[in-house]
């Protein structure tokens, strides 16, 4: 079988000719003498090409390949008309349709064309499904990227999954640093169980004790009845501690006592409650240098930091910004029942330029702002806001072929220092990684900067 094909035409001997020669060059063939049998079949069967007449009573031919066009976009059409003007030309391709013919037509050139439909239609459902598999092979859990570095967090992910060790997850703000903590849940043995999420940095100091291991009615002025806390919430299951650096010192007490001991009192109790949790924790601070500056306690540093997981910011991902971009076009265009389906090569070329400060949680808005303003079919330029159509690649400028623009060395080692702390956003311990520096000797050279700096201001 070569392809199934629909011929529409009011004329029965024309239907019947039709499908007598298309039979012997082994097209399996149905026929029908109006458009409402022709949509009717449609919903019956599958076809690989509708052949239809132009002129017909009720709905034209014109008409039925504009409906199959909105319809079964995967369906190519080919109209066949008497009358093979230009207009009717025009007309026949803004109607949607693949190709047109004019009678009285040429047997041979007919199945020449319906074999070239026919492969164009096998071509797009090819290509279709080898951008799904594409996309499938892509995703881990609910995350998505094949980036190296991606590669290396989901190697890390799946070995730490299967453990109810700690995990802190350290990444910029906006990179999912929520969802690696959910899949680690599902790749867990608590999977079955509860996840929660709680986020400490969004939730005063005087609530945050009371949220996470709960309260008895009257422990203060709001407590009206008891309330289970978080810990509680997540029995079984596992709780993340999102924001853990903006923690309070004196919350951070209660929290270590309660983890090594896996008990807790809520608040206002004068007894104390086992917990059965696995906690991880997330943060965009650096939690080291926090330790140093006597903004976190070490002993509770330990604890959560038993395994670390690094979530890389999106400009270090490479073309997973695309496959990030793509996703998000098609989940908006779905959402506002827009035909959108791709990014122009323009778009894409600077997308990959622009640096991403806000990472994903700012593609994502980027994407969802450009299929609310988009024209076309696709993403252009024109849709991206102006920082990004306008955005121009970060350099280090160590001067030209003129002597007297040439700096020192120690001048070079500065600016390439503010250049890696700007990439990191300002996180001391991975500058001095990237650096190949310890962190002490990154903060004496920044200390001699700043006093290098704070001369030149007094001279």
């Amino acid at each position: 079988m070569k392809g199934r094909v629909l011929v529409v035409d009011d004329d029965k001997a024309m239907c019947e000719l039709i499908e007598t020669s298309l039979n012997m060059k082994e097209f399996v063939t149905t026929w029908c003498q109006s458009a409402k049998e022709a949509n009717e079949l449609l919903h019956q069967k599958e076809f690989d090409v509708v052949l239809t007449d132009v002129k017909m009573p009720g709905t034209t031919g014109l008409q039925l390949c504009q409906q199959i066009s909105s319809s079964r976009p995967d369906i190519p059409v080919i109209v066949m008309t008497a009358f093979g003007t230009l207009d009717t030309a025009i007309a026949t391709i803004r109607s949607g349709a693949y190709d047109f013919l004019t009678k009285p037509v040429e047997m041979e050139l007919l199945t020449l064309t319906i074999a070239r439909a026919v492969e164009h239609r096998q071509l797009k459902q090819q290509i279709h499904l080898l951008e799904q598999q594409a996309r499938e092979e892509k995703h881990f859990g609910e995350m998505l990227g094949e980036s190296a570095p991606m590669q290396h967090l989901y190697d890390q992910m799946k070995r730490v999954g299967t453990s109810d060790a700690s995990v802190l997850i350290t990444g910029e703000s906006g990179t999912g640093k929520e969802l690696v903590a959910r899949s680690i849940h599902q790749l867990s043995n608590r999977a079955e169980q509860p996840f929660v999420a709680v986020n400490c940095a969004a939730i005063s100091e005087t609530l945050l004790e009371s949220e996470l291991f709960g309260h008895v009615r009257g422990a203060f002025t709001d407590a009206r009845s008891e309330r289970r806390g978080l810990f509680m919430e997540a029995e079984g299951g596992t709780l993340l501690l999102d924001e853990m650096g903006d923690m309070p010192m004196s919350m951070q007490v209660k929290l270590l006592r309660a983890l090594e001991e896996n008990r807790l009192r809520a608040v206002g109790s004068d007894h104390e409650i086992e917990f059965n949790v696995r906690v991880l924790a997330a943060t965009h601070r650096d939690l080291e240098t926090a330790v140093e500056e006597g903004r976190f306690r070490q002993d509770l540093y330990y604890r959560i930091n038993v395994i670390q997981l690094h979530l890389p910011p999106l400009r270090s991902r490479g073309t997973d910004i695309l496959t990030l971009a793509s996703h998000y076009v098609d989940q908006f265009a779905k959402i506002s029942g827009k035909k959108v389906s791709g990014i122009t090569e323009t778009a894409a070329e600077k997308l990959l330029s622009y640096s991403w400060p806000g990472n994903v949680r700012e593609l994502r808005n980027i994407m969802e702002r450009a299929i609310a303003l988009t024209r076309y079919d696709s993403v252009t330029v024109e849709d991206l806001p102006e920082k990004i159509r306008n955005h121009r690649g970060g350099t280090v400028f160590i001067g030209g072929d003129d002597p007297t623009e040439l700096v020192p060395l120690e001048e070079i080692e500065r600016r390439y220092i503010e250049h890696v702390l700007r990439a990191v956003d300002q996180n001391r311990t991975q500058a001095a990684r990237i650096l190949g520096l310890d962190r002490k000797t990154l903060y004496r050279k920044l200390k001699s900067n700043a006093d290098s700096g704070e001369t030149d201001e007094q001279a």
